[in-house]
């Protein structure tokens, strides 16, 4: 019988020390090797809790069960996205968004200052913990600003995402303590516009991952 395939933690596409000053080596380490690895532990075990009550036949509380491998596997596939769509200031982070999401943007917000007036303040307001996104209706083709809270809440079904931030607690403390607003602000000069355009150009080309 085959194995069951199992998450795995991503490395990431820059070194820990590499988003400084913005994001601390200390703080992007944590989060990565603690916070991050801590959701693909948990995703894993309820995929073995699962897998041991079909083997026995035993009953299992598929309710608190299935919540808690949304919640995993949501932290997960977000942290996932995350790191991309982060990179070095001045080797690809910051800036403004070019090509055609930067086209989408403007058409959609009308102008790049709009839409991150209304992606900061979706940030800053999240209630507790949660993200920001940028996401794309295929159905208008139309890109949305989406407030998840933890990680499952409030999440546009289908709707692929191009974007995250991260703002968890756990995200920033070490650096901006409770200062979620100026985390977002830094945000901005480390955000990856090029990674973002490439699942937008993967999306209307119908491969977007």
């Amino acid at each position: 019988m085959e194995k069951p395939h199992y998450y795995s933690l991503p490395k990431l596409p820059y070194g820990y020390k590499e988003l400084a000053p913005y994001i601390s080596e200390e703080q992007l380490q944590l989060h990565h090797e603690k916070h991050h690895q801590a959701y693909v532990t948990g995703a894993n075990a309820a995929f073995e809790k699962l897998e041991q009550a079909r083997k026995a036949g035993g009953d299992l509380d598929m309710k608190a069960t299935l919540k808690e491998l949304s919640f995993h596997i949501g932290g997960h596939l977000l942290h996932s996205l995350f790191w991309e769509n982060l990179a070095p200031a001045g080797r690809g982070g910051g800036g403004k968004p070019a090509g055609i999401l930067g086209a989408a943007i403007d058409k959609e917000f009308g102008g790049f200052e709009r839409f991150r007036a209304e992606f900061t303040q979706a940030s800053v307001s999240v209630e507790g913990s949660g993200w920001a996104a940028l996401a794309f209706c295929r159905m208008s083709n139309r890109p949305l600003v989406m407030q998840i809270e933890k990680h499952h809440v409030n999440v546009y079904p289908m709707f692929p995402i191009l974007l995250v931030l991260d703002v968890w607690e756990h995200a920033y403390y070490l650096d901006y303590r409770n200062l979620r607003a100026k985390f977002v602000e830094a945000f901005w000069s480390i955000v990856n516009w090029e990674e973002a355009n490439r699942r937008l150009s993967a999306l209307l080309k119908g491969g977007v991952k």
